[in-house]
């Protein structure tokens, strides 16, 4: 069993939220819900109430194996809390899955580990993971190494498969990276 990290605050697209949570639930996973503060009651955009069961300074990514990061304007609000840009930035760092959907990705942005990295998000945050160095695509899912994307409620189904899949098999291949040496030469014409 995992333990992934959901954070979270007012605001959240209630289904970005909801489908996820549930799916690793029913999985057998662990999941945590982490605010700026422990105990504190959220509202969702259509009024799903929430509380938060921990609070980032209280928590570590070495805690988790994974972290969701829902839409709506939850993402705007948490990006503007350093220890909860810390706290993503930590998951990056130590290869761990981080999905993010719809506005979630605003904080691979503020996180600055959105750089090289094909994404997809709501149409509305294009150019702001463009000009942070990502290449953003319109798909329903985006697996890259260990930054799972999608753009909306619609995609939840393949969002959630890919976080899931990847707590149970380990992160997916990074897209355009460079080959391995010994892939290369195999590939490399003959001399003559």
């Amino acid at each position: 069993m995992a333990r992934i990290a959901f954070i979270v605050a007012n605001d959240f697209e209630d289904s970005e939220f909801r489908i996820p949570y549930d799916k690793v639930r029913q999985a057998g996973h662990e999941a945590v819900i982490i605010g700026v503060e422990a105990g504190k009651s959220l509202k969702g955009k259509k009024g799903t109430e929430i509380t938060t069961e921990r609070a980032v300074k209280e928590v570590k990514a070495a805690d988790f194996q994974a972290l969701v990061i829902p839409g709506g304007y939850s993402a705007d609000h948490l990006r503007m809390d350093i220890g909860m840009v810390g706290f993503v930035r930590d998951f990056f760092k130590a290869d761990k899955p981080i999905a993010a959907v719809c506005h979630g990705p605003w904080m691979l942005v503020e996180a600055d580990i959105a750089d090289a990295h094909t994404v997809t998000s709501f149409p509305s945050i294009k150019t702001d993971l463009i000009n942070a160095g990502a290449r953003w695509v319109d798909r329903e899912v985006v697996e890259d190494g260990n930054i799972i994307t999608s753009r909306r409620p619609d995609d939840l189904e393949a969002f959630s498969a890919a976080l899931l899949r990847q707590v149970q098999n380990g992160i997916a291949p990074r897209l355009g990276a460079p080959l391995a040496p010994e892939a290369t030469a195999a590939r490399a014409p003959p001399m003559h």
